[in-house]
């Protein structure tokens, strides 16, 4: 717990000038992330019953604390939180590049759902354009890479999508043939049909 509150000390001298100086902000986001994935691993949705009550309860307060260091931080400096922010949609909205990448493979839409390249599409346009109207690059930026990369899914679904529908026919088309197999052998001998075994 100390540990977690020490920091208190910097973050006094931080208020009181004003400017965060040359401290780094990356410790107190590391520990966050350290505080979550611990508070996580105590509760007993993870552990068993309550065995790991501490660790939970210790790290809980830990992610309280780091929040707060954070937050303090990130109110005097705009341009280390935007360009966390860049990073992150630019991630978010390259992430459906994969399903784009199988669906090149495969020749087929299954995994790439239509409504989240759509809205994913429509999203990036709106914030781009919110990003313009205010002047603001830390919004406008990554949409400039999310947009594009929306059409691109629409337009792989739109290719792939034809594939995808035919597979599907083929699919029901063998189910109902082989249900109609099933059907007429237990009508003209009155049993099941055996199930051969490999």
């Amino acid at each position: 717990m100390l540990l977690y509150a020490a920091p208190i000390l910097t973050f006094r001298r931080v208020v009181k000038k004003g400017s965060v100086e040359e401290f780094s902000c990356v410790p107190y986001i590391l520990a966050l992330f350290n505080c979550l994935l611990y508070t996580w691993y105590g509760l007993p949705v993870v552990s068993s019953g309550w065995e790991n009550s501490t660790v939970s309860s210790i790290n809980g307060l830990g992610i309280l604390l780091e929040i707060a260091f954070i937050s303090i931080y990130t109110c005097m400096r705009k341009v280390f939180v935007g360009s966390i922010g860049l990073v992150a949609s630019i991630s978010m909205y390259s992430s459906p590049m994969v399903a784009a990448k199988q669906v090149i493979t495969t020749k087929s839409v299954e995994f790439m759902p239509f409504y989240l390249s759509l809205f994913s599409f429509l999203s990036s346009a709106l914030w781009m354009i919110y990003g313009l109207l205010g002047k603001d690059l830390f919004i406008a930026s990554p949409n400039f890479v999310g947009c594009p990369m929306g059409i691109l899914q629409l337009v792989l679904y739109c290719i792939y999508r034809k594939s995808h529908e035919e597979a599907e026919k083929l699919h029901d088309i063998d189910q109902e043939n082989g249900l109609k197999v099933v059907t007429t052998h237990k009508k003209i001998t009155g049993s099941e049909p055996e199930v051969q075994k490999d």
